[in-house]
Parts: C-alpha cells; sequence; structure tokens
C-alpha cells in the first residue's frame, strides 16, 4: 500500500517548527502496529499515517488541541475519539462505520450536550487547516 498522506505530515514539522523532521517524531510502524493489535482497534489510514509522521512530537499532538496517544483512542457514541481541546468541552471523531475510508470525515461532540456536528471535511483537511489556524494566530500575536 502506497502512502498517501506520510510525507504531508512530515512535512509540518519544518513548516511550523523549523526543524528537519526526524525519526523520533513518528512512532515506528511496529509499535504502533502492536500498540493497535493489543486493543484490537482500527484506524483510518489517514491516522495510522499522521501517528508514523507526527505521533511521537508532542510540540504538534500538544499544539492548542491534545491528539490522543494510540492507546488512548477510544470508541464512544459509536465514534472513534482521537483528539479533545484544552478544556475538554469538544472532543474529535470519527464514524465508527467509517473507519475503512482512507480519509473520513471528521465529527465534534459538545460534551455539555452531547451532540455531534460534522466539521464537513476530512481528516486531512481538519488537520492542515487546524495547524495552518493555530500557527498562523501564534504569528500574529
Amino acid at each position: 500500500m502506497s502512502d498517501m498522506f506520510l510525507d504531508k505530515f512530515r512535512d509540518l514539522v519544518p513548516k511550523y517548527l523549523e526543524d528537519r523532521w526526524r525519526t523520533e517524531d513518528g512512532i515506528p510502524a511496529p509499535e504502533l502496529d502492536g500498540i493497535l493489535a493489543e486493543r484490537e482497534l482500527r484506524i483510518p489510514l489517514v491516522l495510522r499515517e499522521f501517528y508514523l509522521a507526527i505521533g511521537g512530537c508532542d510540540d504538534l499532538m500538544e499544539a492548542y488541541h491534545f491528539f490522543w496517544d494510540p492507546d488512548e483512542l477510544e470508541i464512544e457514541d459509536g465514534y472513534l475519539l482521537f483528539l479533545e481541546d484544552e478544556d475538554e468541552k469538544f472532543v474529535w471523531g470519527f464514524r465508527a462505520d467509517q473507519l475503512d475510508v482512507p480519509d473520513p470525515i471528521v465529527w465534534r461532540r459538545n460534551n455539555a450536550r452531547g451532540t455531534w456536528k460534522s466539521e464537513e471535511g476530512t481528516f486531512s483537511e481538519f488537520v492542515f487547516d487546524m495547524f495552518n489556524w493555530i500557527f498562523e494566530e501564534a504569528d500574529e500575536l
């Protein structure tokens, strides 16, 4: 299987952190596969490549919102949860019935209300837009 997103996710390190991408910025495939197998969890291709590329880079994984480590992923309310905001008011996930889609639509849950709303974009679109917003806002301050 060819990598669809891996290089684009790796490019986030030099783009936003002004450093070259290093192996330790990602999670090694055997380690990621072991975690997922132990938990009997499937994840979309895009999330797998995200972890392989930058799953070990705290400066990106914890930039404004917090991406969950692979061993923290869980399915709740029929969604695979992968991200939360710093105040834990919102959580983001994929519909569990869409995990075979390579780059599924992202959904956001309002934790106080328990309601889900589509972000109307795929994970790759969501991530690239989110980092652009985070780091552009920081540059403007």
